[in-house]
This record gives C-alpha cells, structure tokens and sequence, in this order.
C-alpha cells in the first residue's frame, strides 16, 4: 500500500507539474498573439493613414471645422430661405446652404481680385482698374443667384412635362384598385424625372412619419408650378371632405393635357415673331446685297461717267 500511495503521488505531482506548464505557455502565447495584434492593428492603421491623401488628413478637417464656424453665424431664418432655394433649384452639385455661402463669399474676393490683376496686365489706368473690380464685384454677387433662378426655371419645366404622364399613371392605378400611397409608389417605381424623383422624396417622408398633408406640401413648395400647386390642392380637399380620387384626378388630367395644348399653340404663334428678328437682322441685309448690289453699282458707274 505504501508503495501504491507514493507512486500515485508521483503521478499527482507529474501531472499538475505538466499542466502548470501548460497554462504558463498557454499565458505566454496569448501575451505574444495579443501583442502582435496589435502591433499588426497598429501597421493597419498606419497603412490606412498612408493610403488616404492629403485632401482627406488635412484639408477635410479644416473644411469640416470652417463649415461649422459659418454656420454657428448664420441666422436659422437665412438658412431655412437659402435652403429652400437650393431644394428649389435641385441641390445644384449637392451643396448644403453653408457651402453655398462660402462659394458666394469665395467668388466675391476672387473675382475682384482677378479683374485688377487681369487690369493690370493690360497695362491700364487706376480708374479702368477700379471699373473692372466693380464690375466682377457686381458679377460675383448676382452669378449665383442667377445660377439658382436658372436651375430652378429649367426644372419646374421638366416637372412641367412629366405632369400630364404621372398623373394619367396615378389616376390608372387608383382606378385598379389601388390606395394612393401604393399608386403613388407604383407610379414613382416606373418613371423617372424631377416629378417622380419629388414625389419619392414624399413617399419617404410618409413612412418616416410625416402627415400626408404635410409631405405633398413640400412638393409644393420645392416645385414653383400652378398646375401643380391646384393638383395638391384638390387632393388634399378630396381627402378632407372624402371625395373619391379618381374623379379629381381625371378632371385634372384633362385638364393639365388642355393647358399643355394650349402652351403648345402660344408657342407656335409665337414662332413667326422670333424668327423675324434673324430674318431683319442676317437674311433681309444678304438679299438685298444680291439683288440690288449690282443695280446700285451700274448706278454708280453711270453717275460717275456722267
């Protein structure tokens, strides 16, 4: 028995030895694995930093920092006016209000700055300087304004034309069957344009948790247009006083086809009247250096014998 006890105690003592050791490498290993992780998340990083260019360590911070200085100046009823114009205009180059102001303050330093240098250059007097300057100043603060008013006319045109089709879309899917929400999603999901591109905007801010009448609203507001605004107008009083849909909106098709019809013969009648400015100006002057250029010649000649 003795000798059983001592050898089972050998065995003890070996074995917890062997696991000791076990753990104390297991420990060992996960320092050298931890360690190397983070050694190799650090190279990552430092990869990382290397790769990004110079815009992106130091010129979008800085950019970052100016456009929360400027804003923090800016009045929320300026913003909410210049940010109305720009949803207006389609967020020309997906410029926010902020950027917007600095573009314009950018253009009126740099305007001038270029006409004197541009002035000086051509070797002009102090004064033709100076009208340069003021010129360019001039043409700095009304550029972008004008830019905005140019947008905004050229896409409520575009909203113009794609009316007639979105509503005789609509006006076909509530006539299936559908509620206008889910026409409205049908018609939004197979066309594409300024319209239909508002019209999204609107189907989101609903499931987002606007109110029906407060999202079509807004494409009221982002989209200057008359035909439009009666269109929203009508919707909302027939969901108001519980007037079926479809009646409206076929009412309105027509009449929005009637207009365009309408639109397309003031154009027309237009046309002669445009085209005499060309004919006054480039044509009429062409003919009668053909036909009477050699009569007036004769006469010349013969006054001249004479």
């Amino acid at each position: 028995m003795l000798y059983v006890a001592f050898f089972c105690t050998v065995v003890l003592f070996i074995s917890f030895w062997i696991s000791l050791r076990r753990e104390r490498q297991n420990r060992v290993q996960k320092r050298i694995s931890s360690v190397f992780h983070q050694q190799s998340s650090v190279l990552a990083d430092e990869e990382q930093e290397e790769r990004r260019s110079l815009w992106e360590r130091i010129g979008a911070p800085l950019w970052h920092e100016l456009k929360q200085n400027f804003q923090r100046g800016m009045k929320s009823e300026e913003t909410a006016k210049l940010e109305m114009k720009l949803l207006q205009a389609g967020s020309p180059m997906g410029m926010a209000p902020v950027e917007f102001l600095i573009l314009k303050i950018v253009m009126l330093i740099l305007f001038p700055v270029l006409a004197m240098v541009y002035g000086s250059m051509l070797n002009a007097g102090k004064l033709v300087i100076l009208l340069l300057a003021a010129f360019a100043l001039i043409v700095a603060w009304g550029l972008p304004n004008y830019y905005l008013r140019l947008k905004t006319k050229q896409r409520n045109h575009k909203a113009l034309r794609e009316l007639p089709d979105i509503l005789d879309l609509l006006t076909v899917s509530l006539e299936a069957g559908l509620g206008f929400d889910s026409a409205l999603g049908k018609v939004v999901s197979r066309k594409n344009g300024v319209l239909s591109g508002e019209f999204r905007r609107c189907l989101e801010e609903i499931r987002l948790g606007k109110t029906r009448r407060d999202a079509l609203s807004g494409v009221r507001d982002r989209l200057i247009l008359n035909e439009l605004r009666v269109l929203i107008s009508n919707i909302l009083q027939a969901e108001k006083l519980g007037i079926g849909l479809v009646k409206v909106l076929r009412i309105q098709s027509e009449e929005v086809r009637e207009q365009r019809k309408q639109r397309a013969e003031e154009t027309a009648m237009k046309a002669p009247i445009k085209m005499l400015f060309p004919l006054v100006l480039f044509i009429f002057p062409s003919l009668f250096i053909v036909l009477l250029g050699p009569a007036v010649l004769q006469f010349i000649d013969t006054f001249s014998n004479n």
